[in-house]
């Protein structure tokens, strides 16, 4: 049995490492990382620096086209992925499947190779390999290929709209999240799934699910998220 200060160092030698941290979902987890003692280090992994300052908190710089160059680095227990973009601020489809598909993908084959335990994946409500629309078809060859690659513990959420604040406002998403809203409580039974959810719901289950290793693949709808937070 272990001691009291065994197990303490054991939590404190845990580390983190979260990629997307600027975004809607990612921005509330690392405050949630930062702000609790259960992992010791948090890496996060961008494109450039962000302000945030913390003892526990280290960066790395990356460009995400060559993933592999810094494998070496990517190193931790836990790989929190919620990198991810959008319609509108990428029109591009292929520019659009690099970010929501080859990234995450090219993440998950590290953690592999690296012995990440457990890789949590924020994906899309609807998500679906065989979906005859490319967005959503793109959320589900995501999650299918990323279940491929041998991750011992892989958690998957499929949140419905997210409700936030955002750095920039969009009229359409604004008015998306209005809507959801209103109607959110009429969608009752097997259509809870698709009732609006908040970013830090979302962070939250993320962060506490993530505190016991279980191996397998999990998937998580809005509903269950919200079970989980």
């Amino acid at each position: 049995m272990r001691t009291f200060a065994e197990i303490f160092l054991l939590i404190m030698t845990k580390k983190a490492i979260i990629v997307g941290a600027t975004g809607l979902i990612g921005s509330r987890l690392l405050k949630i990382l930062l702000a609790n003692h259960t992992y010791g280090e948090v890496l996060v992994i961008g494109r450039k620096k962000i302000r945030t300052k913390d003892t526990k908190l280290t960066q790395l710089v990356v460009e995400f086209e060559h993933l592999d160059h810094y494998a070496a680095s990517i190193t931790g227990d836990v790989l929190f992925c919620c990198i991810g973009t959008t319609r509108h601020q990428t029109p591009d489809k292929a520019a659009y499947r690099k970010i929501d598909h080859d990234y995450p993908l090219a993440l998950a084959g590290i953690a592999v190779r690296n012995g990440i335990e457990q890789y949590h994946l924020v994906s899309a409500i609807g998500a679906n390999a065989n979906s005859s629309s490319f967005y959503p078809r793109i959320k589900g060859e995501t999650e299918n290929d990323i279940k491929n690659t041998g991750l011992k513990s892989l958690h998957i959420y499929q949140p419905s709209v997210l409700i936030g604040r955002r750095k920039k406002t969009r009229l359409l998403e604004s008015l998306a999240v209005a809507v959801m809203v209103v109607v959110g409580p009429l969608l009752i039974g097997s259509l809870r799934k698709y009732r609006a959810i908040k970013a830090t719901t979302v962070a939250a289950a993320m962060f506490k699910l993530s505190l016991k290793y279980k191996p397998g693949v999990f998937t998580y709808t809005s509903d269950i998220i919200k079970q989980n937070a």
